[in-house]
């Protein structure tokens, strides 16, 4: 081994199978300060993003409240498709439609649930300010507003909110600003400020938290109608061409063809209709790790691939097919940007997954738990966690994740995925910030301002790989002490 390590080609000439825990970066020159790194790469060929961030088409990952934060964040979020069309696409729009500070589809109660239904959804959704209207739903007339000082010291859990909720509220009209409602909530000292019409009948609303948060996300993944960037996962069946024009309709950016491999004549005839039907959606095609396999799909058309098999933590593809690659073994130098799907299991894989040739990184598991994530928390052995599931799991291929597999319609499914469940992490938001100083970290250690230099790296020589043996990996991470308390990606919740 040289004792400048090796350049890309030589390293994995004959590396066989090699995992991102395999091999190690050395470190380059630096001459320049952290604030000079940029994240900002293309997703596609036609899609550009401020962070290389994708969260993963996978039910219990990415819905409209993750897509939001992803796209806050620099990112993208792809919806799942384990749902109805008309689901899909409302999750879809549920993000085009977002406006910072706007709830636009608020949790209502009426009058007459109890203390303990507001106890309830505070465990699962963790709001603290719920609007009360006549009949508990949007649009009805607002009568009320309970918040925490009203209900935190009231014995009876079964008491009716008409005898604790608020009755002399704030509220502004609908269809105010942004600004305008930051003043009022200011001047009033409010939490939430109800937006209603004429007739008093709730139609949005407004939330202080929110807009604190407002100047937070500078790098946020918008269109030139500064809507936030969305994309949603689709099979390659032909009941899913109806699917994808109301997709279209509700003004998504991007398709990801959701496939477990992806060089197929029906993934092929997909990418032609999409381009040839709807030219100005962009067509992430995939999953495939292979140079002949990113052939067929480039000569189709895709504006980007998703390379992964096998490879992520709740996936056992390789292991009940014996089809596969090692995800660091998978990379493919294309001329078009890559997304390397499978196996970040935290700052290290996302680092090397770009120095591999990837453009972004998809993220399942590292997300999954988060309070964005969607479905409820629970108590597993005394800690709260939530499920997490592979898309060719048992259980997710019940409710039709696995036309990703080609097997929706077997008589006897093979699963190629589990379930499992995964440890509260806390915001998103808060993971992701600490993940993109990590990376901005790591980019100036290996002596490169931006992706686009990583990737010049690659090709001409000067960023320089080593193979980590077993017990470098050891002496790589804590060892020899009697005890230590590892960071944990859950302390990261602002406030705990």
């Amino acid at each position: 081994m040289s004792p400048n390590g090796l350049d890309a080609a030589t390293f994995f000439e004959h590396a066989g199978g090699i995992t991102y825990s395999d091999f190690i970066l050395l470190p380059g020159h630096i001459d320049f300060s952290r604030d000079e790194v940029t994240l900002e790469t293309n997703l596609t060929r036609n899609i550009r993003i401020k962070r290389p961030l994708v969260s993963s088409p996978m039910d219990t990952v990415t819905e409209s409240k993750m897509a939001i934060s992803m796209a806050l964040l620099g990112g993208i979020g792809i919806i799942h498709y384990n749902n109805a069309p008309e689901e899909q696409v409302r999750e879809v729009r549920r993000v085009k439609r977002f406006e910072n500070g706007f709830i636009t589809e608020p949790v209502i109660l009426s009058p007459n649930h109890t203390i303990r239904d507001i106890d309830v959804l505070k465990e699962t959704h963790g709001f603290s300010g719920i609007p009360i209207t006549e009949d508990g739903t949007l649009n009805s007339r607002l009568v009320g507003i309970v918040t925490n000082r009203d209900i935190d010291f009231e014995q009876d859990r079964n008491k009716c909110l008409k005898e604790v909720m608020t009755t002399q509220l704030v509220t502004a009209s609908s269809g105010i600003s942004l600004s305008e409602g930051n003043k009022i909530l200011k001047e009033s000292k409010k939490g939430k400020l109800p937006l209603v019409d004429k007739q008093g009948r709730l139609v949005t609303l407004m939330s202080r938290t929110d807009l604190l948060k407002n100047e937070d996300f500078p790098y946020a993944s918008k269109n030139k109608e500064k809507q936030l960037l969305v994309g949603a996962a689709l099979s390659t069946r032909e009941e899913d061409k109806e699917r994808l024009a109301e997709l279209a309709k509700a003004g998504v950016d991007v398709i990801v063809i959701d496939s477990s491999q992806g060089d197929s004549v029906f993934q092929i005839n997909t990418i032609k209709y999409i381009k040839s039907k709807y030219p100005h959606i962009d067509v992430v095609g995939g999953n495939v790790v292979t140079a002949k396999q990113c052939k067929s799909l480039i000569d189709a058309g895709v504006d980007a691939l998703r390379i992964g098999m096998g490879s992520g933590s709740i996936c056992i593809t390789q292991d009940t097919l014996s089809v596969g690659r090692a995800q660091g073994s998978a990379k493919v130098y294309a001329h078009i940007p890559v997304i390397a799907d499978g196996g970040i299991a935290h700052i290290g894989h996302i680092v090397k997954a770009l120095a591999l040739g990837a453009g972004s990184v998809m993220m399942g598991g590292l997300i999954a738990g988060t309070s964005e994530s969607p479905g409820d928390y629970f108590y597993e052995g005394g800690v709260r966690v939530k499920k997490y599931r592979g898309m060719a799991s048992h259980e997710a291929m019940e409710k039709g994740g696995g036309k990703r597999y080609l097997s929706i319609e077997d008589h006897v499914k093979v699963a190629q995925g589990v379930t499992g469940t995964v440890v509260d992490k806390g915001s998103v938001i808060h993971l992701v910030q600490y993940l993109m100083q990590s990376l901005l970290h790591s980019f100036q250690e290996l002596g490169f301002k931006n992706i686009q230099e990583l990737h010049k790296g690659i090709y001409e020589g000067t960023l320089r790989f080593e193979k980590r043996s077993s017990s470098a990996q050891v002496e790589g991470g804590v060892h020899n002490l009697y005890s230590f308390k590892e960071p944990h990606l859950g302390v990261l919740r602002m406030g705990r």
